[in-house]
């Protein structure tokens, strides 16, 4: 070994000593570099500079067909939702409905948490889950709650035929992420159809509700979207439990409030149809949406939502009795072809 060469090299090519073995030296002398490729972190911070991750990128290939899965689960229990408060609506008030729905499915929360040993999210998190929870906690269930009041539980499917588009819409606000065009035209598109479909269902008159709708539809979007993102960097049983938790002590207010001004009576549709906005759509239901969001993408997700309407107009019919158009048929095709394209664009 040449003494010469070691004058114009910072790093140490003498052989080592005793005391640093060789096998503990691979990469970790200054100037000197790994004898062969480098292994990627898992954490990220200590990525290499010459190879910059992309900033979120959208999910492609197996994941993202996994997370679809997952979505159209959570649309096939969301579709039962309209139904399912309908019926508890024949036994309790909006108020107390929507009170006693988040309790049941917060303390089923806290115990799956709890019996799995789930630490406190970290303190970055809690404004993600509040929004997260304002908006599928509590502002879609008692809006939509409310709205069903009055409107029939077609009419109320216009939100759930619009809620894709301004999920995607407020993701890509706060994300700052730019969908491909085609993705765009499809999914105006697709809403376009189930607003359609779901006016002429309802006879195209506007209700009183639709006030209770449009808020509905906003602050569910903000709830999506906020939930999806977190469920980037969080388990999605962390991200819909502990926003259920975190309503609990409200909720039981409320519920104990609501339950001393309003009557209740408990009948073969009320109990059952509380039962499933409690555990069918507020907690199983967003727990595949959530686990999709994070696998999928928020916008590429939301737009599986698309056959939602649908899907509540068969249950309608079959639960409730409301009559099905015969434009049914024509309309669901036309929306699992913009669902196609979607997922064929680049979300």
């Amino acid at each position: 070994m040449r003494d010469n060469d070691s004058a114009t090299c910072t790093a140490r090519i003498a052989a080592p000593s005793p005391a640093s073995p060789p096998e503990r030296r691979v990469g970790t002398v200054p100037g000197e570099p790994a004898p062969g490729p480098a292994v990627p972190s898992l954490s990220g911070p200590s990525q290499p500079a010459a190879h910059p991750a992309p900033s979120a990128p959208a999910p492609v290939g197996r994941t993202a067909r996994t997370g679809v899965v997952f979505a159209a689960l959570g649309v096939v229990l969301f579709s039962l939702t309209f139904p399912a408060t309908s019926w508890t609506l024949e036994g309790f008030g909006p108020w107390s409905a929507t009170a006693l729905r988040a309790v049941l499915a917060g303390l089923v929360a806290g115990g799956v948490l709890m019996v799995r040993r789930v630490p406190l999210p970290a303190r970055r998190h809690w404004g993600g889950l509040a929004l997260a929870a304002s908006g599928v906690v509590i502002g879609f269930p008692l809006l939509t709650t409310l709205a069903l009041e009055t409107s029939t539980t077609s009419h109320a499917a216009v939100v759930v035929g619009l809620l894709p588009l301004t999920t995607a819409l407020y993701s890509s606000v706060r994300t700052g992420s730019r969908p491909a065009p085609l993705f765009w035209v499809a999914a105006l598109a697709g809403a376009a159809v189930v607003v359609a479909f779901a006016l002429y269902q309802s006879g195209g008159a506007p209700s009183v509700g639709d006030l209770f709708l449009c808020g509905a539809l906003l602050i569910c979007a903000a709830g999506y979207a906020e939930g999806g993102r977190l469920a980037r960097e969080l388990p999605a049983l962390e991200v819909i439990g502990w926003a259920l938790v975190g309503c609990l002590p409200l909720a039981a207010v409320g519920a104990a409030l609501a339950l001393a001004h309003e009557p209740v009576t408990l009948t073969a549709h009320s109990v059952p149809g509380l039962a499933w906005g409690a555990l069918g759509s507020q907690f199983i239901g967003l727990l595949f949406w959530y686990r999709a969001m994070g696998l999928a993408g928020v916008a590429r997700t939301s737009q599986v939502q698309l056959a939602q309407p649908l899907l509540t107009l068969v249950w309608a019919v079959l639960l409730l009795g409301e009559r099905l158009s015969p434009a049914a048929p024509a309309a669901a095709l036309a929306v699992l072809v913009c669902i196609v394209v979607v997922q064929r664009s680049r979300a």
